[in-house]
């Protein structure tokens, strides 16, 4: 187990330190960094060590392990800035016979429909015509193919491993297009009551592969306004490492509480949260889960630390921390799982609150009746 994981460390410094000479975009596919499934999003995103469900593909492929009988399907739905950006969400996971493996689709989605094209509002003779403004989609895909494995079990303690081939789609309307590729790894370790989990995303660091396809008349127009025509490009995106551990514990025959850190380790210079230094900063996210006899749960969760101006004060330019609170509840009962939860997508002090729904549905297969033959 303590190979496996320095392994993953040293792929994520050796990766970022072989690309140090490129140019990485500091918050390149920032679509991939929202969360999945209403149960993490209410715990802040905190689920690295704990995740066991269909989500794992997403938060940390070795969880899927823990699907052994039957596949699963997820979804989830979120809009966010009253209904301008859809986020969509969507994964199937399925256990292989010998229960020690099991593979998942998850597929991402975040876009943003009817955006004004203003692009020949202003006339050759330089008059505004309204009637020319046209609207366009710009939409983010994400494709994660998932294999977790168990590694060994020793009395009640279970090792696992996963990874996840994933490639991504972005378009702007008909005028730009990406496709990228890359790769995560991750790794768990559980006991009836602790959890470890390290995860390493985009641990090759992941490429995306910009085109341009603007006709002649376009071109013309950008000219004419003084605005740049892009060319073909890359776009890199630097690894990153979330360490997570977490602790469960029992309140009483019904109820117990669940409670997770996890630590996000970017390695592309300083960036604006609770450690930041150069090469290597550190967001923190902290969860908690109130579960009563498996069957309702309670969620909360903080994530996202950063420092700005204090409400009201332009003058002195004091900063304070904030952060992004989550709330979430759930129930399950039988096959299925319904969970919600109620984030702010900014901050503590502004109102960017957004409403998130998923279900699970467990694929059980039924079983067949005997039938009884009478002479």
């Amino acid at each position: 187990m303590k190979k496996v994981l320095l392994r993953i460390v040293l792929i994520v410094l050796l990766s970022s330190s072989m690309h140090a000479y490129a140019q990485f975009r500091k918050y390149s596919n920032e679509f991939l960094n929202i969360g999945a499934g209403a149960r993490g999003l209410g715990m802040g995103g905190a689920q690295v060590a704990s995740v066991s469900d269909g989500n794992a593909g997403y938060w940390n492929p070795a969880g899927l392990v823990h699907i052994k009988d039957n596949p699963v399907v997820n979804f989830m739905h979120a809009e966010y800035f009253s209904g301008i950006g859809k986020y969509d969400y969507g994964s199937v996971a399925i256990p292989l016979s010998d229960k020690k493996r099991t593979i998942a689709l998850s597929l991402l989605r975040f876009g943003v429909d009817d955006i004004p094209n203003t692009l020949y509002l202003v006339e050759p003779d330089g008059s505004i015509n309204y009637n020319n403004i046209r609207s366009f989609s710009s939409a983010d895909y994400a494709f994660l193919f998932s294999y977790a494995q168990s590694l060994k079990q020793k009395g009640n303690r279970l090792f696992s491993f996963g990874v996840n081939a994933k490639v991504i789609h972005r378009n702007v309307g008909t005028f730009a297009k990406a496709w990228g590729f890359g790769l995560d790894a991750g790794v768990q370790m559980q006991t009836k009551r602790w959890k470890l989990g390290i995860a390493a995303r985009d641990v090759t660091t992941t490429f995306n592969a910009w085109s341009f396809s603007f006709t002649e008349e376009e071109k013309e127009v950008l000219y004419l306004t003084d605005n740049e025509i892009p060319v073909k490009s890359t776009e890199l995106t630097a690894p990153r490492l979330v360490l997570g551990a977490a602790y469960d514990f029992a309140l009483g025959k019904n109820f117990n509480l669940l409670a997770e850190a996890n630590a996000d380790l970017t390695f592309d210079g300083k960036r604006n949260v609770i450690v930041s230094a150069d090469p290597v900063s550190i967001d923190p996210r902290l969860g908690i889960e109130l579960g009563y006899k498996d069957l309702i749960f309670v969620r909360s969760g903080i994530y996202n630390f950063q420092r700005a101006l204090a409400d009201g004060d332009t003058l002195n330019q004091k900063k304070v921390w904030i952060y992004q609170p989550g709330l979430g509840a759930g129930f399950k009962l039988k096959h299925i799982a319904i969970d919600y939860a109620f984030t702010n997508l900014a901050n503590q002090s502004n109102p960017l609150y957004t409403h998130i729904f998923s279900i699970r549905l467990d694929l059980v297969k039924k079983e067949k009746t005997k039938s009884v033959k009478t002479k």
